[in-house]
């Protein structure tokens, strides 16, 4: 690696363990880190743990072959037992243990308090951790949030050929990710997501950033968008072309039909992510849109539930409708509540 970073990794893990997850002297952190990863960010989040008071262990381990139970066979039992164990859970994995059965047991324990930050090297800590303004970010999150909350009907269209609609519900929580400071799930800041009403969602969502199903359905960047017919919150076309083959035979070899179904829509709002491949960094592209299909999280609230799988893809440069307002074009804010946040932020 051209350059070692040492003081900007050195900073995002005091931001992630004292910020973010706010860890206390004598609690059990649990760092993830599969042996694809750089190992820097774990021993670096470890030492500010330890500095802290925390009780530390890094579980280095070897890189599983897929996401949730698909990957679950290839990790030692060990690991799966400590996962709903530990107070704080600390995720770098490249190759996600989310949506495991260890993943879902602490995220009900009503304890565990988790952080996915997979797949985040040096470089990609320092630029979507480090350098970012928590303050100024929570501030422009958590009025999207409030936003987003009061909307009930939403469409979100791109310049790739996106035109899609669907009503949301009001009981259901947006969830704001920046801080992991509560039990349950939380992600790497700059993505706020929810459940819409399933059965709601109608239109066209083209995938012209990357898709990411875990082992050998992350495809990455993609050099042809994936476009997905839906109707009432399910899959009914994948149309493209190389890409959109693969997608088509992937999830018939799943043999699941859970896995047709919309599960969440987010927002993309971290000022450093770039498209890189990284789902984690991916789905936080200033302006996009990110849709998953497949396993749906307890944290959304929706009718769906568990899948054998979970994939994501990127929407870029999006517009987004709240009710009749318009809350972004072509992945500019220009919501009159947000836009000088945004530009104060860079954007």
């Amino acid at each position: 690696m051209a350059e070692s970073l040492d003081f900007e990794v050195a900073k995002a893990a005091y931001i992630v363990v004292k910020e973010l997850c706010r860890v206390k002297k004598g609690e059990s952190v649990l760092i993830t880190i599969d042996s694809i990863m750089d190992f820097k960010p774990a021993e670096e989040i470890a030492k500010a743990a330890e500095a802290i008071g925390a009780k530390v262990m890094v579980a280095w381990h070897s890189t599983p072959k897929g996401y949730g139970e698909v990957g679950e066979k290839y990790l030692p039992s060990s690991l799966m037992e400590a996962i709903p164990a530990t107070d704080v859970w600390i995720e770098l994995n490249n190759q996600w243990l989310l949506y495991n059965s260890a993943w879902t047991k602490a995220m009900n324990n009503g304890k565990t308090r988790y952080l996915f930050i997979g797949g985040l090297d040096r470089e990609r800590i320092t630029r979507c951790i480090a350098s970012v303004d928590i303050e100024l970010q929570e501030k422009f999150q958590n009025k999207v949030v409030e936003l987003t909350k009061k909307a009930r009907k939403m469409r979100i269209t791109t310049p790739a050929g996106t035109d899609v609609s669907f009503e949301n519900v009001p009981e259901r929580p947006v969830t704001n990710e920046l801080r992991a400071d509560t039990p349950g799930a939380h992600f790497l800041l700059g993505q706020i997501g929810w459940a819409p009403l399933e059965e709601s969602i109608n239109g066209v969502i083209v995938f012209d950033g990357s898709f990411s199903g875990g082992g050998d359905a992350d495809l990455g960047v993609l050099s042809h968008p994936i476009e997905l017919v839906v109707k009432e919150g399910k899959i009914v076309e994948i149309n493209g072309q190389e890409e959109a083959k693969f997608v088509r035979k992937w999830l018939e070899k799943l043999d699941d039909p859970r896995m047709y179904y919309l599960a969440h829509v987010c927002y993309g709002f971290n000022p450093g992510a770039k498209l890189s491949g990284l789902c984690t960094e991916d789905e936080r592209v200033w302006g996009s849109t990110e849709w998953g299909f497949g396993y749906q999280g307890p944290m959304f609230k929706g009718k769906l539930g568990e899948a054998v799988s979970h994939a994501d893809g990127i929407c870029l440069n999006s517009t987004v409708w709240l009710d009749d307002e318009l809350l972004m074009e072509e992945g500019y804010v220009v919501h009159p509540e947000l836009a000088e946040l945004a530009r104060a932020m860079g954007k």
